[in-house]
């Protein structure tokens, strides 16, 4: 039996192997491989792995449902999911990626697609697991094919670089995940004097990073930038869709900075001047795009939103608060934490200033990390329905998108119910230290008291 908790909004995941196990991986190749070929007039899908201990074993378990449905296959093994998703664009196919991402390493999952422009989200990932659970399976004998994308992967990112003459040091922080099999054969191509930490070997993440966006988990990449006296430090998560980033001087880039540069890099060379970002995002990126001309496109939390409506509307860049970063404006996007992190350092390379001098230049709002409450599945989504309620009766403004953005002048409050665990999360922001006590404190109570009823 397979079980509903596993399906989540944007993907399948759970611990190993209470929850997903060979059998599991068997039965959503029975049940993928049927549903793009009843469904979708599919013929054919891609697969790709991570490097988790687990995902071999899970990996061979889909492949052998998959066949059994006579669907067509493409096995690119052991790859990034940036690099999967490179494989579907130039197939043009549907495929799974089977990762966890940046899940603790007794996780693995599966993120599949119905269509070319992002993962399975929402209702689409529950459409699935209803189709499985039916068991009215194609029967079939498919055909199986081995392919290495590495080598025009990494020609392909290449291709759409163009250093300047100043040699940038950089530190790479490969957290023992998945892009230790192509992060090093990219960067050395390049002129970059290179230094790399927690370069899996053996696929057993002894040093694995839960979210290298989390501050606390890049204090070994900020004493390597120190110690070698780096221009930049990058730090990635497990599948290599995440980017965390360090200036010289040791000390944390923020999402929104980061976006700033680019859009600043980039936005007199894009016909469409719209940028995406989270609600989660300061409001220093909106703000600053406006500033410049730009159109700032607010979109809902998950890569599997993020992804669709950039592809679907052309849009050239987005970023997602946890580290997600969408560059569009010279290829296909795949969310490549690795070619997100060249094209800063593209930048760095062809200007006389420090990352953090470029920093220093973007602005900054007052606002608080993340925060997540502990409630139940069924709690946090009654929590959420109360603080609505709440602002309605204040006459208080906010959008719905994923939870509540609740605005007043010069700050805000997000609050949202966990997509991927039990929890109520919150983030708040304001120009001044008042204000966002005032709005934190007011945020945490009412939290309090409907997680409670």
């Amino acid at each position: 039996m397979i079980l509903d908790k596993i399906f989540r909004e944007y993907d399948i995941r759970g611990k190993v192997p209470s929850e997903i196990n060979e059998e599991v991986a068997y039965k959503i190749g029975l049940g993928y491989g049927s549903y793009l070929q009843e469904n979708l007039n599919q013929k054919a899908c891609v697969i790709a792995h991570d490097n988790r201990v687990s995902s071999e074993s899970l990996n061979k378990s889909l492949i052998k449902g998959l066949l059994e449905t006579g669907i067509n296959v493409i096995d690119y093994g052991l790859t990034t999911t940036p690099m999967h998703y490179y494989a579907r664009y130039i197939n043009n196919l549907y495929g799974i990626m089977i990762t966890a991402s940046h899940n603790p390493k007794d996780e693995n999952g599966f993120k599949f697609s119905f269509d070319k422009y992002a993962n399975a989200r929402g209702s689409m990932v529950k459409d699935l697991k209803k189709y499985i659970d039916k068991g009215k399976f194609i029967k079939g004998v498919g055909k199986l094919e081995h392919k290495d994308i590495k080598d025009d992967y990494i020609e392909y990112v290449i291709s759409h670089l163009k250093f300047g003459k100043k040699r940038i040091k950089v530190v790479l922080d490969l957290a023992n995940g998945t892009t230790s099999c192509i992060a090093r054969s990219i960067y050395e191509k390049l002129n970059i004097d290179l230094t790399i930490i927690n370069e899996e070997s053996d696929g057993t993440f002894p040093n694995h990073h839960p979210d290298p966006s989390i501050e606390d988990n890049l204090e070994e990449l900020k004493a390597k930038v120190l110690e070698t006296k780096a221009d930049i430090g990058i730090g990635f998560d497990g599948d290599g869709d995440r980017i965390g980033i360090v200036d010289e001087k040791g000390q944390m880039v923020s999402i929104e900075s980061y976006g700033i540069i680019i859009v600043r890099n980039i936005i007199d060379k894009v016909k469409n001047k719209k940028f995406l970002y989270d609600p989660k995002c300061s409001d220093t990126f909106k703000d600053e795009v406006i500033r410049l001309g730009g159109i700032p496109v607010i979109s809902r939390t998950g890569t599997s939103y993020t992804q669709e409506k950039i592809l679907r509307e052309n849009i050239p860049f987005g970023i997602q608060f946890v580290g997600h970063i969408s560059l569009n404006d010279r290829l296909f996007s795949t969310e490549s934490a690795m070619y997100s992190s060249l094209r800063i350092i593209e930048i760095l390379s062809k200007t006389d200033k420090t990352l953090s001098e470029l920093i220093a230049t973007t602005p900054k709002y007052l606002n608080t990390d993340e925060e997540k409450f502990a409630s139940t599945d069924t709690k946090k989504l009654e929590v959420i329905q109360n603080i609505k309620k709440y602002c309605d009766s204040k006459k208080y403004k906010y959008i719905e998108i994923d939870g509540l953005k609740i605005t007043f002048k010069d700050c805000w409050a997000y609050v949202r119910a966990s997509n991927t665990g039990p929890n109520v999360n919150l983030r708040c922001e304001a120009h001044n230290q008042e204000d966002l006590d005032n709005i934190h404190q007011l945020l945490i109570t009412l939290i309090a008291i409907y997680n409670k009823k």
